[in-house]
């Protein structure tokens, strides 16, 4: 629907009274006109805004939330981050902790959900999403605690992720309609382990090693491998065991065996001249945001890629748009000078990055 403008109203409007009559901006009847034509503006502008609330392809935030809906598809939401992490007290002995304690680690707050039987304990990043997955080191308890020598958080054991995001679900409501989703074909999979949380998109290989065989390729929400946690999680979700006896999502009959992505570090290299003003610090901070969003990229249409490449223009175009950044030349990953080209199942992530000046 296109708007119709204030103008156009007016003209149309004024069209239909004689020419008679004193018409001219400013005149009785130009003022009587004037406020209507304003209000049918508006409107005619908010149907407009509503049609592009009404259909998928436009449609943002809640309106996309309840189309998806009528397809039988809930959004995603922010999940918590989990940790390991070890009490100690002064003689190195587990320090026992109650299920419920809360420490800190910089901005964020952890709280206590149990412990393991090496020790450690599983504590969750109070504050939802991916910012959650950022830190480890030193915790510092939010109440006293006598004997407590040293808590540290280790390791992470399941990923924070953001809430899916309106292209992600866009996606996914499209990807619906692509093909019919029935009794364990590739549609089936996708659509059902594209719904479960922290699975950001997979690859199906049906018949992969002898008959009723199916391998599932994830990667999680953020774009990165999934933690061994995760995928085991999702193993017994989907099929516990691969057993293959229904007691999962799987068909009775389908061993399914649930792996992540391989993540390949690409280290780059590359000869830079940069403005004087410019240190070779802050070119290198931009140029790590730069690369990090164009490997992320990359991994956000891995799902749909029979491969991955790495590709040497890209990095350059992305050195180019640097501020400070003048001339860019020999430019290289992992020590060649041409694209690298990724296996099936390989995402890239981000290494180290040499400046050559």
């Amino acid at each position: 629907m296109m708007a119709v403008s204030y103008e156009e109203l007016m003209e149309k409007k004024l069209d239909r009274i004689d020419d008679r009559r004193d018409k001219r901006q400013g005149s009785l009847i130009y003022d009587a006109l004037a406020p209507n034509a304003a209000e049918t503006a508006q409107f005619y502008a908010d149907l407009d805004l509503l049609a592009d609330r009404t259909f998928a392809d436009t449609a943002v935030g809640e309106d996309l939330t309840r189309r998806a809906a009528e397809r039988g598809m809930l959004r995603k939401g922010a999940v918590k981050a989990t940790f390991y992490g070890r009490f100690l007290d002064a003689d190195g002995a587990v320090y026992p902790v109650e299920n419920g304690t809360r420490f800190a680690l910089e901005e964020y707050k952890y709280i206590v959900l149990g412990r393991e039987a090496d020790g450690r304990y599983i504590l969750e990043c109070e504050t939802e999403g991916a910012c959650g997955n950022v830190y480890l080191g030193e915790l510092l308890p939010l109440e006293t605690m006598p004997d407590l020598a040293k808590a540290t958080l280790e390791e992470l054991r399941t990923d924070g992720e953001d809430a899916e995001g309106d292209e992600e679900l866009r996606k996914r409501f499209f990807a619906s309609f692509d093909a019919d989703a029935f009794g364990g074909n590739i549609a089936d999979y996708k659509r059902k382990v594209n719904a479960m949380q922290n699975v950001g998109g997979l690859k199906v290989y049906p018949a992969w090693n002898g008959g009723g065989t199916v391998k599932l390729v994830l990667i999680d929400q953020g774009w990165r491998r999934p933690t061994e946690t995760e995928l085991a999680a999702l193993q017994k979700e989907i099929d516990p065991e691969s057993k293959g006896e229904g007691y999962g999502i799987a068909p009775i009959g389908h061993k399914v065996t649930v792996e992540g992505v391989t993540e390949v570090r690409c280290n780059i290299a590359l000869q830079l001249s940069v403005a004087e003003d410019v240190t070779k610090g802050t070119v290198l901070t931009k140029l790590t945001e730069g690369f990090s969003a164009y490997f992320e990229e990359l991994r956000k249409n891995w799902a749909d890629s029979d491969f991955l490449t790495v590709r040497i223009s890209h990095l350059e175009s992305r050195a180019l748009e640097t501020d400070g950044v003048v001339d860019v030349s020999d430019c290289g990953i992992n020590g060649g000078s041409g694209n690298l080209i990724l296996g099936a199942n390989d995402v890239p992530v981000l290494g180290e990055i040499e400046v050559k000046q």
